[in-house]
């Protein structure tokens, strides 16, 4: 079984460092309301692809204390997905830059963002990751909002979401605007239901 080695990119700035190892999907049964819920979340325009060919928005769910599957890498243009799309993430580092995946596919770019979140509380089961124009503009600074000065999916964003966790009512809101990613709008919860709920209730202007 060969692992790759690879610095994730993103205009040309390394997020870290994702070590994969191609391997078997996870159990379709750990997968179906992931699958559900990402291609639900494809067909509202919350997750797809930008007319410049570049795709945008990932989803989550923690499968034991230091687990997780993620939606993979380039899969933004699929309307619908199969668990060869996915991966898990069994191993990070935040402070190293790493991660460590195994699956059929490379994990999303974004991950360890997520990771960040399943470090900071065990209650956090599910992570759901679009891109929304409105609800960015209109919550920044509403909502708990990372600085316009720090990127998604790297380090500096982890860092920054863990102060926001424990400074701020980012537990209570369970949403967080990315200033410094354009459109991008994070949710999370203790199931895939309740994280999407967060984000439904927003849209519709709650």
């Amino acid at each position: 079984m060969t692992t790759s080695s690879e610095g994730v990119m993103d205009e040309g700035v390394i997020k870290y460092v994702c070590q994969w190892t191609p391997g078997a999907p996870v159990a379709a049964s750990q997968l179906a309301e992931l699958i559900a819920w990402r291609d639900r979340l494809w067909q509202a325009k919350q997750i797809g692809l930008y007319p410049n060919g570049i795709g945008y928005g990932n989803i989550s769910l923690r499968l034991s204390a230091h687990s997780f599957a993620v939606s993979g890498t380039q899969t933004g243009h699929l309307a619908q997905t199969t668990d060869h799309h996915y991966t898990l993430v069994h191993d990070w580092d935040i402070d190293r830059n790493t991660l460590h995946c195994i699956g059929p596919i490379k994990a999303s770019s974004e991950s360890l963002t997520h990771a960040a979140l399943y470090d900071y509380s065990d209650a956090i089961q599910a992570i759901i990751h679009v891109h929304n124009r409105d609800l960015w503009q209109r919550y920044q600074g509403v909502l708990p909002t990372t600085a316009v000065t720090v990127p998604y999916g790297t380090p500096a964003m982890a860092y920054a979401m863990q102060q926001l966790l424990q400074h701020g009512d980012l537990n209570q809101k369970r949403m967080l605007i990315m200033a410094g990613h354009e459109e991008g709008v994070l949710v999370f919860g203790s199931t895939l239901n309740s994280a999407a709920q967060v984000l439904y209730q927003h849209m519709d202007g709650d």
